[in-house]
């Protein structure tokens, strides 16, 4: 093993400057990928964003390159570069070379901004040092500020001009680093999303979009909200409606922590009802918040709680019926916050989720209120709201009885094998394949069990005398441990009218075999057990006859062993054709054996494989003449059976062994 290098101080080292971010961008980005890439975009747009809502500028332009470079313009106050007397350097420097710097640690105080999207003061220098290069444009002052970076370093030193001091604002163009995120590529559809969820939650502010689709020619798009969410919801339901819309807003003041201090929390939120479209959204610093967090859980609880309240004072509920759920309310609600903090706590960096305990506790109590107050006010509102959130309870139960009444189905054919005394199965599940051979006894049962071919055929022993079900009413025939196996294993059920604890009624889907195999000796003891099974199919199960599923396996009556080989004979006319071929060559006759006797490889050649096997499907042309006949040979009729077979014995005298 080859000698590590030894680990002592020196084995410590720093990461400086750019490298910060450009050897581990997935820590400031969330990810080295398009995700990351995508997110440096937002991480500069809020920027822009944030100066708009102090009302600084109320248009940015947004502008996607085919070189993948971006640029993103504002018409705000412009970033301050120029000399920093306090902290002694540029604040260029600052601003784009420092981590953990910028205008938005005091906010609550109102210094630079009360509502920001940034917080940390990573966004703009984490995006400069993970860009192939960057160029920003500044106007303030009377002055424009011109920098130039290249991965991670500024290039010559800043320009300074002066300008109309009418015009300000800050101006991005940089390209992201192939050396540093796999992918730069950011798709059209992210700004249009980004730009069009930003555009609802900052009412009036105005996104221009131009997406270079050739060399020089762009193709512009605008997005405006004049009333923000408001708007953004009435776009959502259109005509589909249930209710009016309700934009309800508030402030309020508090601390996550007795020994935190107070911070300032903008409450907003817009939404509506309907029973075609669902949606909610939660936005905070006009960031949207995918994971939800203390947003979403002040809405959930609100709103299950004020309807929940409704139901039950107003007596909705069936009785002993379970309360509603969150997923009952949502499946018709359209919901969409907007809130703002000066305080807030984000899970990372991404801004996807906010965990603020003061936040959560202040949307709860307000919406509650609110709601209580909607309800009194708006019966018929509150009337139509609780009655399809009621509709969406019930229906998601059935269908959770549903599914769970499949999974019980599904999980019998799984678990069939373990609950059926002696079933074999076999290892497809594809029904269009499996065949069920039904075989007399135990020792037929290892036979056809070493002769079958195990990915297809499955093996049911039939134990011991079978009732006669046409004789016996239905308390007998499901106290047989054999009826009731043979049908699990069949699966489909039972056709009868009244219902049978533990057996399911009749469905042909849940049919779990594309043939139904009757596989009995070729005697008179294996044609009884042969017409017992087909007497309990055609009770208990007629449509399988009906539909074609039953087969019997015809069995030899005789082997012909030569020299070559064994020949079987299925009947007497069989039995002397061959012999007749057979010409002088010796052979030896013998009565076939039953079927626990033969060997597998006679079991496979002549009653399992399908390339040599005889099936007879046992499909009436007339279920009535069937029925007619069961009853005269099984049923009570005992003149009739008598004279049948008088007439018609001497046809099945081959069957009996007579030696």
């Amino acid at each position: 093993m080859a000698k590590r290098a030894a680990y002592d101080n020196e084995s410590i080292s720093m990461l400086k400057g750019a490298e910060r971010v450009r050897r581990r961008p997935a820590v400031i980005f969330g990810s080295d990928g398009i995700d990351g890439c995508q997110h440096a975009v937002f991480e500069i747009l809020s920027n822009s964003i944030d100066e708009a809502r102090e009302g600084y500028g109320d248009v940015i332009n947004v502008t996607r390159y085919l070189d993948h470079s971006i640029e993103v313009e504002d018409f705000g106050r412009g970033v301050p570069v120029d000399y920093n007397e306090r902290e002694g350097r540029y604040n260029w420097e600052l601003i784009y070379c420092e981590m953990y710097a910028g205008g938005k640690y005091h906010n609550d105080s109102g210094e630079n901004y009360e509502f920001s999207l940034g917080l940390n003061g990573l966004g703009a220098c984490a995006t400069q040092y993970s860009s192939e290069y960057m160029d920003v444009v500044v106007r303030r002052d009377g002055f424009r500020y011109d920098l130039h970076f290249e991965r991670g370093e500024i290039v010559g030193k800043m320009k300074k001009e002066p300008v109309d001091r009418k015009k300000t604002g800050t101006l991005h163009r940089w390209k992201p680093d192939l050396q540093v995120f796999t992918d730069i590529n950011v798709p059209l559809s992210y700004y249009e999303d980004i730009l069009k969820r930003q555009a609802v939650v900052n009412a009036g502010l105005k996104f221009v979009f131009r997406n270079e689709v050739s060399a020089g020619k762009f193709e512009t798009k605008e997005f405006l909200y004049e009333n923000g969410i408001a708007d953004y919801v009435a776009e959502l339901t259109g005509e589909n409606a249930m209710t009016g819309i309700q934009t309800w807003s508030a402030e309020r003041r508090g601390r996550d922590r007795a020994d935190k201090p107070d911070y300032k929390l903008k409450i907003g939120l817009s939404f509506c009802f309907s029973n075609v479209v669902n949606l909610a959204e939660y936005y905070h610093n006009s960031s949207w918040l995918e994971y939800g967090g203390s947003p979403a859980n002040a809405v959930k609880n609100a709103f299950i709680y004020a309807i929940d309240n409704y139901l039950r004072q107003n007596n909705r509920y069936n009785k002993n019926e379970s309360r509603i759920t969150a997923a009952d309310v949502f499946d018709c609600l359209v919901i969409v916050t907007n809130c703002f903090s000066t305080q807030t706590s984000y899970e990372n960096q991404t801004k996807k989720a906010i965990t603020n305990k003061f936040i959560q506790e202040a949307m709860t109590e307000f919406l509650r209120a609110q709601l209580e107050v909607y309800f009194i006010e708006n019966r018929a509102d509150a009337d139509r709201i609780t009655a399809q959130v009621l509709v969406n309870k019930r229906s998601r139960e059935q269908a959770e009885t549903a599914r769970q009444n499949m999974k019980k189905k599904l999980t019998s054919n799984i678990d069939i094998a373990n609950r059926v005394q002696k079933f074999v199965d076999c290892r497809t599940k594809d029904v269009a394949r499996r065949e069920l051979y039904i075989v007399e006894g135990d020792s037929a049962l290892g036979s056809v069990k070493l002769g079958r071919d195990a990915e297809f055929q499955a093996i049911m022993p039939v134990r011991g005398k079978i009732l006669n079900c046409l004789k016996v009413d239905y308390g007998r025939i499901f106290k047989s441990d054999i009826i009731t196996d043979l049908i699990k294993v069949l699966g489909c059920g039972v056709e009868v009218k009244k219902h049978v604890k533990d057996i399911a009624e009749f469905d042909l889907s849940n049919l779990r075999w594309n043939k139904v195999v009757i596989c009995t000796d070729a005697d008179v003891d294996g044609f009884h057990i042969r017409t017992m099974i087909l007497a309990m199919l055609y009770r208990l199960t007629p449509t399988l006859i009906e539909k074609g599923y039953v087969y019997i396996a015809e069995s030899p009556l005789f082997e012909i062993e030569t020299r070559d080989g064994s020949l079987f004979a299925y009947n007497e006319r069989e039995k002397a054709e061959i012999i007749e071929s057979l010409g002088k060559t010796k052979y030896t006759l013998n009565r076939s054996k039953g079927l626990g006797e033969n060997e597998p490889e006679m079991m496979w050649q002549t009653t399992m494989n399908p390339a040599t096997r005889r099936l007879i499907r046992v499909m009436p042309e007339d279920a009535a003449r069937t029925a007619e006949m069961f009853e005269l040979l099984l049923g009570d009729n005992l003149s009739g059976r008598k004279e049948y077979i008088a007439e018609n014995g001497a046809q099945y005298l081959e069957l009996a062994d007579i030696s």
